[in-house]
């Protein structure tokens, strides 16, 4: 027997070489739905993004709060002001004392001065200001929520390749297994051989062998610590603590169950989820609503105006002629309709065309997210087209080869075989294996990407499903 060429072969699985996995107690085991609705609930980057929705949504609240009362404020003071000095003659009365030209303010004995004074501004109508103010608002929000489902499309996605790479790792750490135990096997036989002297194998087998022993044990190091890396990726994208180990919860790396369309109808899709167009197309509502607002600006506005004010300083007295004045004792109240325009129409044309340019902007935007969505999404399409291709010819040269080792199997035990032909078979057939994981790991995530393109990722995920 020849175990070299076996050996040599072990060399080709590269990081798929690996680590009896140590159970832990806090093995946490979830699938691949629990996953990304798992990390769409805890992930920061998408909580920041949400907290800038929270803050559209409130400035919506206080556009549509702007309808009423749009300026309604009460100002108080308070200080102290001077009391009166009266005459001793004084003959008049404490409401006529404003003819008595020798009253006088007495500042030795100061009293406490209270005043409130409330302004209200109703507008009556304003020509599409207030409710161009409030649209543009209220597509605000929806700017900022399309912007927190591209974040959410982004964190699905990145988790779910993460998943992926995991499982693609737990399969080749099997497989790993079985290439381990094929070398034992091999060192075992080499050197039953060499004590009963078959002159098929000499001393320089053993020494390739255990050089290759070394190369596999220096590949299995390198197989570990990027299983660790996967692992912690995954990890920390679900901000488990490092005492928790996490472990997929559907067994080994196999195809997505997904049906692929016709392209005409991902894109359909598309134009209907992508929130990169849904930001866009309110983004541009968003402006023409600005316009409107800009445009008022060349007629008057219509508004109630309400102001009153009471002032009070202990000591002193109302002197009720009209013409009087008491800056420390009174009270007025004023209500009435006005009207508020800029007469400086150079500036409103300026803004008008200031806020056209800014929609025109955005028009443009939307049409060229719409084209690089096209793309992404066509992109994606023909991907899962090639993974898929390539899966059907790895699970193909794989049943291909398990027949040939079977073969090769019989022959053996038969007397019949060859043992170059069986080591062959078996090599083969392992390599295969790899490539086949790897297969699956490609079209799965190229699947991935393909919900992502559509914009369908997040919401399938919402919903409890990957893909529909």
């Amino acid at each position: 027997m020849r175990p070299l060429l076996l050996c040599a072969w072990l060399l080709t699985l590269g990081p798929g070489l690996l680590e009896a996995r140590a159970q832990s107690a806090d093995t946490l085991r979830l699938t691949l739905i629990q996953t990304l609705q798992r990390a769409l609930e805890v992930s920061p980057d998408l909580q920041a993004v949400e907290a800038r929705q929270d803050f559209a949504e409130a400035r919506y609240d206080q556009a549509r709060a702007s309808r009423f009362l749009t300026q309604f404020q009460l100002q108080t003071a308070h200080a102290v002001g001077p009391g009166l000095k009266i005459p001793e003659n004084n003959t008049f009365s404490t409401e006529a004392l404003y003819l008595n030209p020798e009253v006088r303010n007495d500042w030795r004995n100061v009293r406490p001065f209270n005043q409130l004074e409330i302004q209200l501004i109703q507008p009556l109508w304003t020509w599409g200001e207030l409710s161009g103010q409030i649209r543009a608002a209220r597509y605000g929000t929806e700017v900022e929520a399309a912007g927190t489902r591209q974040k959410a499309l982004e964190v699905a996605a990145r988790t779910g390749e993460l998943y992926f790479s995991l499982q693609l790792t737990e399969a080749l750490l099997r497989l790993a297994r079985e290439t381990g135990e094929i070398l034992d096997r091999a060192k075992e036989e080499v050197n039953r051989l060499l004590q009963e002297g078959d002159p098929t194998v000499d001393d320089a087998d053993l020494f390739q062998l255990r050089i290759t022993e070394q190369e596999y044990l220096q590949r299995v190091v390198e197989a570990e610590e990027r299983h660790r890396i996967a692992r912690s990726a995954l990890a920390r994208q679900l901000l488990l603590p490092d005492s928790v180990v996490i472990d997929p919860a559907e067994g080994p790396l196999a195809p997505l169950s997904f049906t692929l369309q016709p392209l005409e109808t991902y894109l359909e899709l598309a134009e209907a989820n992508r929130p990169e167009i849904q930001q866009a197309r309110a983004g541009l509502a968003a402006r023409e609503a600005l316009v409107d607002v800009a445009r008022s600006d060349y007629y008057p506005k219509l508004f109630l105006g309400i102001s009153g004010r009471w002032t009070y300083t202990a000591g002193r007295y109302r002197q009720p002629n009209p013409y009087i004045s008491d800056p420390y004792l009174g009270e007025s109240l004023r209500a009435g309709l006005g009207f508020r325009l800029n007469l400086n129409f150079g500036q409103t044309r300026a803004r008008v065309e200031q806020a056209r340019a800014q929609r025109n902007e955005v028009a443009y935007q939307l049409e060229a997210a719409r084209q690089l969505v096209r793309f992404e999404v066509e992109e994606a399409y023909r991907n899962v087209r090639i993974a898929q291709a390539a899966l059907e010819a790895r699970d193909r040269a794989l049943t291909i080869s398990k027949e040939w080792l079977r073969t090769e199997q019989i022959n053996f035990d038969l007397d019949l075989g060859d043992t170059e032909n069986l080591v062959r078979a078996v090599r083969e057939n392992l390599e295969l294996q790899a490539r086949y994981y790897e297969a699956v790991y490609n079209y799965n995530r190229a699947v991935l990407r393909l919900q992502r393109a559509v914009g369908v990722l997040d919401l399938n995920v919402r919903r409890g499903t990957l893909v529909e």
